[in-house]
Protein backbone atom coordinates (compact mmCIF):
# COMPACT_ATOMS: atom_id res chain seq x y z
CA UNK A 1 0.00 0.00 0.00
CA UNK A 2 1.13 3.39 -1.11
CA UNK A 3 -0.45 6.76 0.89
CA UNK A 4 -0.25 9.39 -1.90
CA UNK A 5 0.08 13.10 -0.38
CA UNK A 6 -1.71 15.28 -3.23
CA UNK A 7 -0.74 18.92 -1.40
CA UNK A 8 -2.59 21.90 -3.39
CA UNK A 9 -4.96 22.15 -6.10
CA UNK A 10 -2.13 20.52 -8.63
CA UNK A 11 -0.75 18.33 -6.77
CA UNK A 12 -4.86 16.97 -5.34
CA UNK A 13 -6.00 16.75 -8.59
CA UNK A 14 -3.71 14.37 -9.57
CA UNK A 15 -3.23 12.49 -6.52
CA UNK A 16 -7.56 11.79 -7.27
CA UNK A 17 -6.73 10.06 -9.82
CA UNK A 18 -4.53 7.34 -8.25
CA UNK A 19 -8.25 6.52 -6.36
CA UNK A 20 -9.61 4.03 -8.94
CA UNK A 21 -6.60 1.54 -7.75
CA UNK A 22 -7.53 -0.36 -4.30
CA UNK A 23 -3.42 -0.19 -3.30
CA UNK A 24 -3.42 3.25 -2.92
CA UNK A 25 -4.24 5.58 -0.10
CA UNK A 26 -5.12 8.92 -0.99
CA UNK A 27 -5.08 12.25 1.38
CA UNK A 28 -5.76 15.62 0.09
CA UNK A 29 -4.72 18.76 1.14
CA UNK A 30 -6.09 22.11 -0.33
CA UNK A 31 -7.98 25.37 0.96
CA UNK A 32 -11.13 24.27 -0.37
CA UNK A 33 -14.03 22.58 1.84
CA UNK A 34 -14.50 19.05 0.31
CA UNK A 35 -15.72 17.10 2.96
CA UNK A 36 -17.53 15.23 0.73
CA UNK A 37 -14.31 13.31 0.00
CA UNK A 38 -12.72 11.08 1.71
CA UNK A 39 -9.20 11.91 3.12
CA UNK A 40 -9.47 15.23 2.42
CA UNK A 41 -7.92 17.79 4.99
CA UNK A 42 -8.01 21.20 4.66
CA UNK A 43 -5.88 23.69 4.76
CA UNK A 44 -6.33 27.63 6.36
CA UNK A 45 -6.30 30.14 3.79
CA UNK A 46 -3.40 32.63 4.35
CA UNK A 47 -1.37 35.35 2.44
CA UNK A 48 2.07 34.99 3.81
CA UNK A 49 4.54 31.61 4.52
CA UNK A 50 4.72 32.62 7.83
CA UNK A 51 0.72 32.29 8.79
CA UNK A 52 0.98 28.56 6.80
CA UNK A 53 3.48 27.89 9.43
CA UNK A 54 1.67 28.92 12.41
CA UNK A 55 -1.65 26.59 10.75
CA UNK A 56 -0.23 23.28 9.81
CA UNK A 57 -3.00 20.68 10.14
CA UNK A 58 -2.70 17.99 12.89
CA UNK A 59 -2.13 13.98 10.83
CA UNK A 60 -2.59 12.10 14.54
CA UNK A 61 -6.11 11.47 13.97
CA UNK A 62 -5.28 9.94 10.58
CA UNK A 63 -1.83 8.64 11.23
CA UNK A 64 -2.74 4.97 11.47
CA UNK A 65 -4.49 5.24 8.20
CA UNK A 66 -1.01 6.18 6.68
CA UNK A 67 1.35 4.00 5.07
CA UNK A 68 5.21 3.51 5.44
CA UNK A 69 5.69 4.66 1.88
CA UNK A 70 4.37 8.24 0.87
CA UNK A 71 4.10 9.93 -2.07
CA UNK A 72 4.21 13.57 -1.94
CA UNK A 73 2.47 15.45 -5.16
CA UNK A 74 2.86 19.09 -4.85
CA UNK A 75 3.27 22.28 -7.21
CA UNK A 76 6.19 24.54 -5.92
CA UNK A 77 3.89 28.03 -7.33
CA UNK A 78 0.70 26.76 -5.19
CA UNK A 79 0.66 28.67 -2.15
CA UNK A 80 -0.52 25.48 -0.28
CA UNK A 81 3.50 24.10 -0.90
CA UNK A 82 4.05 26.65 2.39
CA UNK A 83 2.23 23.48 4.27
CA UNK A 84 4.69 21.02 3.16
CA UNK A 85 7.21 20.50 5.11
CA UNK A 86 5.36 21.39 8.05
CA UNK A 87 2.82 17.95 7.35
CA UNK A 88 5.95 16.10 6.14
CA UNK A 89 7.45 16.89 9.54
CA UNK A 90 4.63 14.54 11.36
CA UNK A 91 5.44 11.40 9.09
CA UNK A 92 9.32 12.06 8.91
CA UNK A 93 9.96 8.10 9.98
CA UNK A 94 8.19 6.90 6.32
CA UNK A 95 9.78 6.41 3.47
CA UNK A 96 8.70 9.60 1.44
CA UNK A 97 9.06 10.02 -1.87
CA UNK A 98 8.84 13.91 -3.65
CA UNK A 99 7.29 14.38 -7.02
CA UNK A 100 7.40 18.16 -7.88
CA UNK A 101 5.52 19.39 -10.62
CA UNK A 102 7.65 22.47 -12.43
CA UNK A 103 5.59 25.22 -13.81
CA UNK A 104 6.75 27.78 -16.43
CA UNK A 105 8.89 29.94 -14.20
CA UNK A 106 8.86 32.41 -16.80
CA UNK A 107 6.02 33.71 -16.28
CA UNK A 108 5.91 33.66 -12.60
CA UNK A 109 6.50 36.93 -11.00
CA UNK A 110 6.57 38.49 -7.36
CA UNK A 111 6.02 36.59 -4.35
CA UNK A 112 4.90 33.70 -6.23
CA UNK A 113 8.15 33.68 -8.21
CA UNK A 114 10.39 33.78 -4.91
CA UNK A 115 8.28 30.92 -3.47
CA UNK A 116 8.90 28.39 -6.09
CA UNK A 117 12.43 29.47 -6.56
CA UNK A 118 12.71 28.90 -2.58
CA UNK A 119 10.41 25.00 -2.25
CA UNK A 120 12.29 23.98 -5.56
CA UNK A 121 15.71 24.79 -3.81
CA UNK A 122 14.90 23.21 -0.10
CA UNK A 123 12.72 20.12 -0.91
CA UNK A 124 16.27 19.22 -3.61
CA UNK A 125 18.61 19.88 -0.44
CA UNK A 126 16.33 17.91 2.13
CA UNK A 127 16.32 14.72 -0.56
CA UNK A 128 19.75 15.16 -0.67
CA UNK A 129 20.15 15.39 3.22
CA UNK A 130 18.39 11.78 2.84
CA UNK A 131 15.35 13.35 4.76
CA UNK A 132 12.94 12.47 1.62
CA UNK A 133 13.91 9.04 -0.40
CA UNK A 134 13.66 10.93 -3.53
CA UNK A 135 12.35 13.80 -5.74
CA UNK A 136 11.32 13.48 -9.18
CA UNK A 137 11.24 16.73 -11.25
CA UNK A 138 8.38 17.40 -13.64
CA UNK A 139 7.93 20.01 -15.83
CA UNK A 140 4.90 21.10 -17.17
CA UNK A 141 6.18 22.63 -19.99
CA UNK A 142 7.89 19.14 -21.25
CA UNK A 143 4.91 16.98 -20.71
CA UNK A 144 3.03 19.38 -22.69
CA UNK A 145 5.53 19.19 -25.39
CA UNK A 146 5.64 15.71 -25.20
CA UNK A 147 1.81 15.15 -25.48
CA UNK A 148 1.85 17.87 -28.15
CA UNK A 149 -1.42 20.43 -28.86
CA UNK A 150 -3.58 20.40 -26.14
CA UNK A 151 -6.50 21.88 -25.85
CA UNK A 152 -6.73 24.97 -23.62
CA UNK A 153 -10.53 23.81 -21.96
CA UNK A 154 -8.42 20.20 -21.43
CA UNK A 155 -4.81 21.29 -20.75
CA UNK A 156 -4.41 20.69 -16.70
CA UNK A 157 -6.52 17.74 -17.09
CA UNK A 158 -4.74 15.84 -20.02
CA UNK A 159 -1.40 17.02 -18.28
CA UNK A 160 -2.21 15.56 -14.68
CA UNK A 161 -3.75 12.23 -16.61
CA UNK A 162 -0.23 11.87 -17.99
CA UNK A 163 1.74 12.42 -14.62
CA UNK A 164 -0.43 10.26 -12.80
CA UNK A 165 0.09 7.23 -15.64
CA UNK A 166 3.94 7.33 -15.82
CA UNK A 167 3.30 7.78 -11.90
CA UNK A 168 1.55 4.83 -11.91
CA UNK A 169 3.68 2.39 -14.18
CA UNK A 170 6.25 3.33 -12.28
CA UNK A 171 4.92 2.21 -9.14
CA UNK A 172 4.07 -1.43 -10.92
CA UNK A 173 7.81 -1.74 -12.51
CA UNK A 174 9.06 -1.13 -8.61
CA UNK A 175 6.63 -4.44 -7.80
CA UNK A 176 6.78 -6.50 -10.45
CA UNK A 177 9.68 -8.90 -12.06
CA UNK A 178 11.13 -7.96 -15.95
CA UNK A 179 11.06 -10.92 -18.01
CA UNK A 180 14.87 -10.18 -19.13
CA UNK A 181 17.26 -7.31 -18.05
CA UNK A 182 18.66 -5.80 -14.77
CA UNK A 183 18.44 -2.57 -13.62
CA UNK A 184 20.90 -1.10 -11.75
CA UNK A 185 20.19 0.52 -8.36
CA UNK A 186 21.85 4.41 -8.43
CA UNK A 187 23.99 5.23 -5.63
CA UNK A 188 22.02 6.81 -2.32
CA UNK A 189 23.72 10.15 -3.48
CA UNK A 190 21.49 10.18 -6.63
CA UNK A 191 18.34 11.41 -5.20
CA UNK A 192 17.44 13.83 -7.89
CA UNK A 193 15.27 12.22 -11.13
CA UNK A 194 12.78 12.70 -13.68
CA UNK A 195 11.22 10.44 -15.60
CA UNK A 196 11.01 10.07 -19.58
CA UNK A 197 8.72 8.47 -22.41
CA UNK A 198 10.74 6.71 -24.13
CA UNK A 199 10.56 4.76 -28.22
CA UNK A 200 10.75 1.07 -27.69
CA UNK A 201 12.03 0.72 -31.20
CA UNK A 202 15.27 2.99 -30.72
CA UNK A 203 14.91 4.00 -26.86
CA UNK A 204 15.04 8.03 -28.24
CA UNK A 205 14.28 9.53 -24.88
CA UNK A 206 11.57 12.65 -24.45
CA UNK A 207 12.28 13.65 -20.52
CA UNK A 208 9.75 14.99 -18.24
CA UNK A 209 12.61 17.68 -17.30
CA UNK A 210 16.20 18.68 -18.44
CA UNK A 211 18.40 16.95 -15.78
CA UNK A 212 21.91 19.15 -15.54
CA UNK A 213 24.33 16.84 -14.68
CA UNK A 214 22.11 13.12 -15.40
CA UNK A 215 24.04 10.36 -14.53
CA UNK A 216 22.54 6.90 -14.54
CA UNK A 217 19.60 5.97 -16.09
CA UNK A 218 16.95 3.31 -16.26
CA UNK A 219 14.75 2.26 -19.23
CA UNK A 220 11.68 -0.37 -18.45
CA UNK A 221 10.00 -1.63 -21.74
CA UNK A 222 7.25 -2.99 -22.06
CA UNK A 223 6.55 -5.50 -25.09
CA UNK A 224 3.35 -6.75 -26.91
CA UNK A 225 2.76 -10.59 -25.98
CA UNK A 226 2.84 -11.06 -29.78
CA UNK A 227 5.81 -9.72 -30.13
CA UNK A 228 7.13 -10.97 -27.60
CA UNK A 229 6.61 -14.60 -29.14
CA UNK A 230 7.60 -13.92 -32.67
CA UNK A 231 10.04 -11.49 -33.11
CA UNK A 232 13.25 -13.65 -32.15
CA UNK A 233 15.66 -10.22 -32.91
CA UNK A 234 14.32 -8.19 -30.12
CA UNK A 235 16.46 -8.63 -27.17
CA UNK A 236 19.39 -7.92 -29.38
CA UNK A 237 18.44 -5.03 -31.18
CA UNK A 238 17.62 -3.57 -27.62
CA UNK A 239 20.90 -4.24 -26.07
CA UNK A 240 22.62 -2.97 -29.00
CA UNK A 241 20.94 0.35 -29.29
CA UNK A 242 21.83 0.82 -25.34
CA UNK A 243 25.60 0.02 -26.15
CA UNK A 244 25.66 2.94 -28.57
CA UNK A 245 24.12 5.35 -26.45
CA UNK A 246 26.67 7.43 -24.46
CA UNK A 247 28.13 6.40 -21.11
CA UNK A 248 30.65 6.48 -19.28
CA UNK A 249 32.41 5.82 -15.75
CA UNK A 250 29.87 8.44 -13.85
CA UNK A 251 26.83 7.65 -16.37
CA UNK A 252 25.54 4.08 -16.10
CA UNK A 253 22.79 2.71 -18.47
CA UNK A 254 20.62 -0.31 -17.76
CA UNK A 255 17.23 -1.97 -18.92
CA UNK A 256 14.34 -4.31 -18.34
CA UNK A 257 11.57 -5.58 -20.51
CA UNK A 258 7.96 -6.22 -19.73
CA UNK A 259 5.13 -8.26 -21.20
CA UNK A 260 1.92 -5.65 -22.26
CA UNK A 261 -1.49 -5.94 -22.28
CA UNK A 262 -1.77 -3.47 -24.30
CA UNK A 263 -2.10 -3.45 -28.73
CA UNK A 264 0.91 -1.39 -28.70
CA UNK A 265 4.95 -1.44 -27.41
CA UNK A 266 5.17 1.62 -25.08
CA UNK A 267 8.37 2.49 -22.57
CA UNK A 268 9.50 5.07 -19.45
CA UNK A 269 13.08 5.82 -18.19
CA UNK A 270 14.67 7.57 -14.70
CA UNK A 271 17.43 9.56 -15.19
CA UNK A 272 19.27 10.29 -11.69
CA UNK A 273 21.87 12.52 -10.72
CA UNK A 274 23.85 13.81 -7.77
CA UNK A 275 23.16 17.46 -8.50
CA UNK A 276 20.97 20.08 -6.89
CA UNK A 277 19.23 21.52 -10.19
CA UNK A 278 18.98 25.23 -10.23
CA UNK A 279 16.43 27.82 -11.51
CA UNK A 280 18.65 30.17 -13.76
Amino acid sequence: MITIFGIGTAGSNIASLFREHKNYNIVTFTTQEESEVEGHIRLESGSTPEQCEDNIPDLSACKTAISDHIQVILCGSSFSANYALGILEQVRDKKIEIFYIKPDIELLAGQIKLQENAVFGILQEYTRSGLFHNMTIISNTKVEEIIGNVPIKNYFSTLNQTIYYVIHYMNYFANKKPLIGNLSKPSDVQRIRTFGMINPQNLSEKMFYELDMARDTSYYVCITSSRLESDGTLHKKLVDTLKNKPRNAFKNLSYAIYESNTENDFGFCIAHTNAVQSNS
